[in-house]
């Protein structure tokens, strides 16, 4: 069985350059007109490992063709959505933010930093695996998400309760500070 794992930067960069050779015949045999912008749209989303949002990227593309508007990446992504080359992604209360990883994966958000990590979690993905509906709704695709705090968060929320001894834990449902 494999194990879960986070999606590592090693994984996303060789993806990255497989997605952005098979890109242009992709969107020629879609009927959609490979332009300047919506390469650079695509090599901004596979270059992020952030799921980062349209602003983001229109900030990125920007650097390279600074006349972009805000309103033709919302288009691009948009369409890239629609035609299977991004996933949007909506955490709860949260804006929209765009995965190029279009590959079955799940998501990790850290609470504090608020941060997306993708990660694969074989186990998961089992559950719903030859189902093509749940109860009365068809299965399109499965996403899990999971809150957390990540690594640095942690440490920087073991830094910040250090300095502060004999504060409540604010970790703890009644406040105290664990075990005594």
């Amino acid at each position: 069985m494999r194990e879960v794992r986070l999606v590592d930067r090693q994984w996303r960069e060789t993806y990255s350059i497989q997605r952005l050779g098979e890109f242009v015949a992709r969107c020629r045999k879609r009927g959609i007109a490979v332009t300047p912008q919506r390469l650079a749209v695509i090599r901004a989303l596979l270059a992020s490992e952030n799921h980062p949002s349209t602003d983001e990227i229109c900030a990125t593309v920007r650097r390279r063709h600074p006349h972009v508007s805000l309103a033709t990446v919302h288009r691009i992504l948009d369409q890239f959505c629609e035609v299977g080359e991004a996933r949007k992604v909506t955490l709860l209360h949260d804006f929209a933010r765009y995965d190029g990883n279009v590959e079955p994966h799940h998501h990790i958000l850290c609470v504090r930093c608020r941060r997306v990590y993708d990660i694969e979690i074989p186990e998961v993905d089992k559950l719903l695996e030859g189902r093509t509906s749940l109860g009365q709704f068809a299965l399109l695709r499965c996403s899990l998400e999971i809150d957390a705090l990540c690594r640095r968060c942690q440490l920087a929320e073991k830094r910040t309760h250090a300095q502060r001894p004999g504060e409540p834990d604010p970790r703890t449902p009644d406040g105290s500070q664990g075990k005594q």
